[in-house]
């Protein structure tokens, strides 16, 4: 059988896995209004997912390097299909935060380990393309779950949306099945830490005080960001008179933001810099936001997205740079902690912007965050460091 690249062979895996984080942002009022809960409670089902997948994070690294990264892969696939077709016969709102939880932790396994092996695999020339293909299908799948979950939930209800989510999880595992049957016995690396060991590691970073700045930043996006974005769907149909497939048709182009970034990112970091990507990307989220908040021409809605999807990737990109280089003993575990802290921010984020829509001050509380975010960029900018000084001659 002739062997599928590692992009190819991940990528499918890396394609839901995203889109099963994003799916529900368009679901809310629907879920809201079949279980008769306010939509604030329906958030509970994104907000289940993140922290799951969030502290997941923390477990995955260690079980990888023990079983083989693939495999992992393989059997978090797996589950999240198993777990798709479970959501979409949940009988109550409490059981579908229950299968949502256990999906984002089942989730929380393919990413982080399908970068790691693509990683290992990759010849280092090809490398940096290989990764940026695959963050590619990880952004595409952000993309097509706001949509397919919006215009799913329109016409066949919410629960397609998951049985259809689920058949391509197989898809990925029956793939990588194939592909799994023909590589050696893989055997764990001598070196490999102990459970103990990497607990011990992991709280002694946390004691940095470079990490402790990167981290609270990092926590500081995911709520006033990420924990915001779940709500711009139900914004857009709530004041724009978006339907709900429009809505995450809209969606769709906070992450076409992502990609045209990603096509310019190096053009962007010679021109603006580290600091200069943190100003401006702060700024675009907060007039993105703003035009969410203020504006009543559905025009303005659609710009107001875009804006903030392309400002959202150039603060991300920063913070990203700066977790690179905040532990360079311990990089693999300082990019675990990241990811983990970012999806934990994005929980509170969720749960706050929950209640204050429940109060009817979704508008006022995107204006907050948008103030928080200026702030936030401000900090950022003042305190990135360029390698040149973290790593003197």
């Amino acid at each position: 059988m002739k062997a599928i690249s590692p992009v190819r062979l991940v990528g499918l895996s890396s394609f839901c896995s995203m889109a099963s984080m994003r799916m529900c942002d368009p679901m809310l009022g629907g879920l809201g209004q079949e279980f008769a809960v306010t939509t604030g409670d329906a958030a509970n089902v994104i907000a289940a997912y993140t922290i799951s997948y969030g502290v997941l994070q923390m477990f995955y690294g260690p079980l990888g390097d023990r079983v083989g990264p693939l495999r992992v892969i393989w059997l978090a696939t797996l589950a999240s299909a198993v777990l798709s077709w479970i959501t979409a016969i949940s009988p109550s709102l409490d059981a579908l935060v229950l299968a949502r939880a256990a999906m984002g932790a089942a989730a929380a396994g393919i990413i982080p380990l399908s970068v790691a092996w693509v990683g290992d695999h990759v010849p280092n020339a090809q490398r940096q393309e290989a990764l940026a293909r695959l963050m590619g299908a990880t952004v595409f799948g952000m993309m097509v779950g706001q949509w397919f979950g919006g215009f799913v939930t329109q016409h066949w209800g919410w629960r397609f949306a998951f049985v259809g989510l689920g058949v391509l999880f197989g898809l990925a595992v029956w793939r990588m099945h194939s592909q799994l049957k023909t590589l050696p016995r893989f055997v764990a690396p001598e070196e490999a830490v102990s459970l103990v060991n990497y607990w011990q590691s992991t709280l002694r970073l946390l004691t940095e005080s470079r990490v402790q700045w990167v981290l609270g930043a990092t926590l500081a996006q995911g709520a006033l960001v990420l924990g915001t974005l779940a709500f711009f769907p139900i914004r857009l149909v709530a004041h724009f008179g978006f339907s709900l497939s429009e809505a995450g048709t809209v969606m769709v182009l906070y992450g076409v933001a992502g990609l045209i970034y990603s096509q310019l990112a190096r053009q962007s970091m010679a021109l603006l810099g580290e600091k200069g990507l943190a100003w401006w990307g702060g700024s675009l989220i907060a007039v993105g936001m703003c035009l969410l908040a203020l504006a009543d021409w559905p025009v303005l809605a659609v710009l107001g997205c875009t804006l903030s999807g392309l400002g959202f990737y150039m603060m991300h990109n920063t913070l990203q740079m700066q977790a690179t280089q905040m532990a360079p003993h311990a990089q693999s575990m300082a990019i675990t902690l990241f990811a983990c802290t970012l999806f934990f921010g994005q929980t509170v984020g969720v749960s706050l912007m929950a209640r204050c829509l429940d109060a009817s001050g979704l508008a006022e509380a995107l204006l907050v965050a948008a103030a928080g975010i200026v702030v936030l960029c401000m900090v950022i900018a003042r305190g990135v460091q360029l390698p040149e000084k973290l790593n003197p001659p």
